[in-house]
């Protein structure tokens, strides 16, 4: 847990400090002096009398109390001192940003594992190893550049790498983005990026702790405390962006079921973010630009008034906020044609609001109180000026920063002319201001803000599942695939409504079977997993001799144990699944079924437990929503209980934990009724 003693220490001492600033114990030094650290400052060097002006000593065990250490030293010094300064030096704070550890080799890990193991039983915290180091308006114990300019309302980023974190802060900082702490956690021996913004959450202040976290992370390690905590922060008025590096899908495992071959980590990685209710972005630009979105007041609608003296920049705008779920509306309000009024002839008010190259400051202003005041189908404004180069618009920026504190409805300044007026540009963020240079990169950031979902409602809703019965067809289970009639007892006991259906491995069991259930009936082989592909599915089975001729030929097909038969029925195809991945639970899955879901791949993951809101989200984020709406005059699904199902699903795989894998493919949906066809489900213990 992170402690007082990392945070705001009152003594430092940096082991393996030097004056060669080139090297990470004296870049480290340095910056701890050039921050002007308040409390005391020491070092460790054998070899050096004085080193920067620091007190100097040549052991830890020479040292006086110390709240906080940072270790520069080889990964194999480290466990020793370590050691001698949990336990003789009182100190309870620790950043090694020495490498040589688990990421190299065995013996590097056994010695970050005994230095977990030291700290631990002295209650102290531990940021690393190999990490760049920690820093905030206390103290800049980080041995990179640059050093952001700290503010309380600043961002909160944490890092799982270091080179990554400074480029992302450089990519910010240039444009007006403040930090309020930066967290570099290296390999996570003791804390990794979830462990940090568990803190953040359970210190959070409100007025006082800023609201904008940022997080770039290539491995979640604890998946449930990463969507309780983002959960927790988002419902206390907080934003989240991450970055979650990885995602290709040449990491997906292998799997012999539908649902098996469409999961992957970061598919899992993608249902998290949105469960949680975090911006995911795809690199570092994003990140930053998304940060700094969320450092201007919440979007609280979707129609944007593009205000611009440059016609070019203003239709790319337009097209990326319109092809992304924003909208520029043409403005039809009867106050316009005041507006146009105190405009120079030429300019337009229809949306982009262009008042031409030769627009002035007043009339900026007068544009952005029409639109906080008249027009009230605007719910924010980007406001896009730049210069030629011909005279100094320091007067259009003024005017800028005042309406920004004046006015309710947001504004983002997309400042395109960096070179132009870059004294102008330096002089607006010196004000606090955030300027975004490029407007598409800015659109598609803005958009992807408003599009992404609050954190979903985590608590599921309750049904009545059978669960002495689901545990005791689980509990008897071997690992593999459920038996049909496994299958359906689990389906019942879950609340899963399906389809008639007998298993039959004689011809006389067959005919008695086709006796009870009628005909038209569909025929389909037990054992092979893709029936279809080995022509191990026979539809709308009329006769008696048919049936017994298509019996035989199938219980010849390779793996066949049985043939199950069921009841012909018609409807819309539809698919449920579940996969169960590590640390992240269960993946719940939808889309259309049957081949469909090979062909199109049309489907959506929640991460359990999923309630109906949750499940109502996931259908409607289909592609292919529209055919189960009932497009073109087809009959619709009854998207009611297409949901619960999803839900009873979820709530299966709870009660049912070592389910691996489920394909409930088809369920056949009418406007009346959807019930499952066919499903397998794998169970590993």
């Amino acid at each position: 847990m992170i402690n007082e003693q990392l945070i705001n220490p009152k003594s430092i001492v940096v082991v393996g400090g030097s004056d060669d600033i080139q090297k990470p114990g004296g870049k480290v030094l340095k910056n701890l002096l050039d921050g002007c650290f308040a409390g005391d400052l020491f070092v460790v060097n054998p070899k050096a009398e004085n080193v920067q002006g620091a007190k100097t000593f040549k052991s830890v065990e020479d040292l006086p109390q110390v709240d906080l250490a940072i270790l520069a030293i080889a990964a194999k010094f480290c466990p020793a001192s370590v050691r001698e300064l949990a336990e003789n030096k009182g100190t309870k704070a620790f950043i090694i940003l020495s490498a040589g550890f688990h990421e190299e080799s065995e013996e590097g890990a056994r010695l970050e594992q005994e230095i977990v193991d030291i700290i631990n039983a002295n209650n102290g915290c531990l940021i690393g190893p190999n990490c760049v180091g920690v820093m905030n308006s206390n103290h800049q114990g980080v041995f990179t550049t640059p050093i952001p300019k700290f503010d309380p309302m600043g961002v909160d980023f944490i890092s799982g790498s270091g080179a990554t974190a400074v480029f992302i802060m450089e990519s910010g900082i240039p444009n007006g983005l403040t930090f309020s702490s930066v967290y570099s956690v290296g390999n996570s021996a003791q804390m990794g990026v979830e462990d940090v913004l568990k803190y953040l959450d359970e210190t959070y202040v409100e007025g006082k702790s800023s609201k904008v976290k940022l997080i770039y992370v290539e491995s979640i390690n604890k998946p449930e405390m990463l969507l309780k905590h983002a959960s927790s922060l988002i419902s206390k008025g907080c934003r989240i962006a991450a970055v979650k590096s990885g995602s290709s899908e040449a990491g997906s495992r292998a799997a012999s079921s539908h649902t098996g071959a469409l999961a992957s980590p970061d598919v899992a990685v993608e249902a998290l973010f949105r469960k949680a209710g975090i911006v995911r972005c795809g690199g570092r630009q994003e990140l930053s630009t998304i940060a700094s979105i969320f450092m201007h007041p919440e979007l609280k609608g979707k129609n944007i008034a593009v205000i611009t003296h440059a016609g070019g920049p203003a239709v790319m705008l337009t097209d990326v906020l319109s092809n992304n779920g924003l909208n520029v509306p043409p403005i039809t309000s009867p106050k316009a044609k005041n507006l146009l009024e105190k405009l120079f002839a030429g300019s337009s008010v229809a949306n982009p609001i262009d008042f031409l190259a030769t627009g002035t400051a007043q009339q900026l202003g007068d544009i952005i109180d029409a639109c906080e005041n008249d027009f009230d189908e605007i719910d924010a404004m980007a406001v896009i000026f730049g210069s030629p180069g011909l005279f100094p618009v320091y007067d259009v920026y003024e005017v800028l920063d005042r309406k920004m504190k004046e006015c309710k409805k947001p504004i983002y300044p997309i400042l395109p002319s960096v070179i132009n007026v870059k004294d102008e540009i330096e002089a607006f963020l010196a004000k606090g201001r955030i300027n975004f240079p490029d407007e598409v990169v800015f659109g598609a950031a803005l958009a992807k803000v408003y599009n992404t979902p609050k954190p979903a409602v985590l608590d599921a809703d309750s049904y009545s599942l059978d669960v002495a019965k689901i545990r005791k067809v689980v509990d008897e289970a071997e690992n593999g695939y459920l038996l049909p009639e496994k299958v359906q007892e689990l389906l019942d006991a879950a609340g899963v409504p399906r389809a008639k259906e007998m298993v039959v491995d004689t011809p006389a069991a067959c005919v008695a079977a086709l006796n009870e259930i009628g005909y038209p009936v569909v025929m389909k082989v037990v054992g092979p997993v893709h029936k279809s592909d080995v022509g191990g599915v026979v539809l709308n089975v009329t006769d008696q001799e048919t049936a017994l001729k298509e019996f035989e030929r199938m219980m010849k097909i390779k793996d066949t144990t049985a043939i199950l038969l069921q009841p012909m029925l018609s409807g819309t195809q539809l698919f449920v699944g579940a996969k169960q991945e590590g640390d992240f639970g269960h993946l719940i899955f939808c889309g259309l079924g049957g081949i469909f879901i090979e062909v199109l791949k049309d489907v959506t993951a929640g991460l359990a437990p999923i309630g109906i809101n949750e499940a109502h989200d996931m259908i409607h984020r289909l592609k292919s929503y529209k055919i189960i709406a009932g497009a073109r005059g087809q009959e619709p699904v009854n998207e009611d209980q297409y949901a619960e199902i999803i839900a009873r699903v979820s709530a299966l795989c709870k009660v049912a934990p070592e389910i691996f894998e489920m394909d409930i493919n088809p369920l056949l949906g009418t406007r009346d009724k959807v019930v499952a066809v066919d499903a397998r489900i794998r169970i590993e213990k």
